[in-house]
């Protein structure tokens, strides 16, 4: 008998950018038809959509993107339809999943078989990788010029601090995505240090801010 974990069938909404991470929010406003057929059908069936971010530009025009092999599934939690048929939704990060393959498929949108990577429970931080992660986002706020409560950031958990910052974070896609990948809560804060720690002294030597 194989250990392997079951697959599943995802539909996904590729949106370079826009990272989902497992007990994190995105709101999302779906307009194209496509992707209101997708929020209805989701609507219908287990709510989930999977965001995945496209890896470039299509290889042969007029074809799809192709995908990262990486992206998060979210539950719809909350939803508004509007008169003209788009949709105001808030995804609620349930899991990472690594996509098996694309699926051909009839609808207007893109589906995949995908494993699903359960979400480890209980990760923490040790007190030196909090306090480094909490200084560097001091820096990279004042550079930017960003007003942060920091008594609420230092209320947060470990894993809302991190995956928040890495969700909401102006990093690149590329930046984005190394996140999403990284494959513990210690590593994915290190990572945070590191980009703000790139970004903000770049910034500093352009005189820009992004």
């Amino acid at each position: 008998m194989s250990d392997a974990p079951a697959s599943t069938r995802l539909s996904i909404f590729p949106l370079p950018g826009a990272i989902l991470f497992p007990r994190m929010h995105l709101p999302l406003h779906i307009f194209e038809p496509r992707y209101r057929a997708m929020v209805g059908d989701s609507l219908a069936r287990d709510r989930r959509i999977g965001m995945i971010q496209p890896r470039g530009a299509p290889l042969v025009h007029g074809d799809p993107p192709p995908l990262f092999d990486i992206g998060c599934v979210g539950k719809i939690a909350d939803v508004e339809a509007l008169d003209d048929g788009r949709y105001n939704i808030v995804l609620e990060g349930l899991a990472r999943f690594r996509i098996v393959r694309e699926l051909n498929v009839t609808t207007s949108f893109r589906q995949v078989e995908a494993v699903l990577q359960p979400t480890p429970e209980g990760e923490i931080l040790n007190l030196g990788e909090r306090a480094a992660l909490e200084a560097e986002s001091r820096k990279f706020a004042d550079i930017h010029g960003y007003a942060v409560d920091w008594d609420s950031v230092a209320r947060l958990d470990d894993e809302s601090l991190v995956n928040g910052i890495a969700q909401i974070a102006p990093f690149d896609p590329a930046s984005k995505q190394a996140l999403l990948e990284s494959p513990s809560l210690s590593e994915r804060a290190e990572l945070i240090v590191q980009l703000m720690t790139f970004f903000g002294h770049h910034d500093e030597d352009s005189g820009t801010l992004q």
